[in-house]
């Protein structure tokens, strides 16, 4: 492999989800595109780069200062979901089910890896509620992971005093699994949100 492609593989490997196979499997179609097409992909990103910032109420990426989301008349405002990452996002609104606002926290707490709550968009969340009497619920969606538990605590305690409702996704186990081969974790969290049938 020569060493502009080399170099090109391993920036494409240097992507979340992108191992080495699929980095050298991108960069030789990469290399065979025309001009053109690989002038619209360096276009595309540099475009995506330079547009998007963070909408000014709920830190998701945006081409304008306010969403589309939090500027709806259509969304539920009484109730926010708070995320880890844009992707969160977009992955709860493909389910069509929820309503709200987000807020997007873009991390969670991680003393192991250096990330502090001020790194965080935490402050941005609580003036945000201190702001607007007409959020009732914060829907606290971290991943399961000992980072968002940590993050979701955190935020419980934080929030609980300012008077809105602190809730937290359900955990447990997912359609289609057997009781026999889940861990004890999850299916210890399954029976601590068992609902009524």
């Amino acid at each position: 492999m020569t060493p502009t492609l080399e170099k090109l593989v391993s920036k494409l490997n240097s992507l979340p989800g992108i191992g080495r196979k699929s980095a050298i499997r991108l960069a030789y179609h990469i290399v065979s595109l025309d001009d053109g097409e690989v002038k619209a992909l360096v276009s595309a990103i540099t475009d995506a780069k330079n547009s998007l910032k963070l909408c000014k109420v709920c830190q998701n990426y945006s081409e304008q200062e306010i969403c589309p989301l939090c500027s709806s008349p259509n969304r539920d405002k009484s109730v926010i979901c708070v995320v880890e990452d844009p992707k969160s996002v977009s992955a709860i609104e493909e389910l069509h089910e929820f309503n709200g606002l987000f807020h997007v926290l873009h991390g969670v707490i991680s003393p192991m890896d250096g990330v502090t709550p001020e790194q965080l968009k935490i402050k941005e969340l609580l003036a945000r509620i201190d702001s607007d009497e007409e959020i009732r619920e914060v829907i606290v969606a971290t991943n399961p992971s000992v980072e968002g538990e940590a993050t979701g605590m955190y935020l419980s305690k934080l929030l609980r005093p300012l008077g809105v409702k602190v809730t937290r996704l359900a955990y447990g186990l997912p359609v289609g699994a057997t009781l026999e081969y889940a861990d004890a974790v999850t299916l210890a969290k399954a029976l601590e949100g068992r609902t009524e049938v």
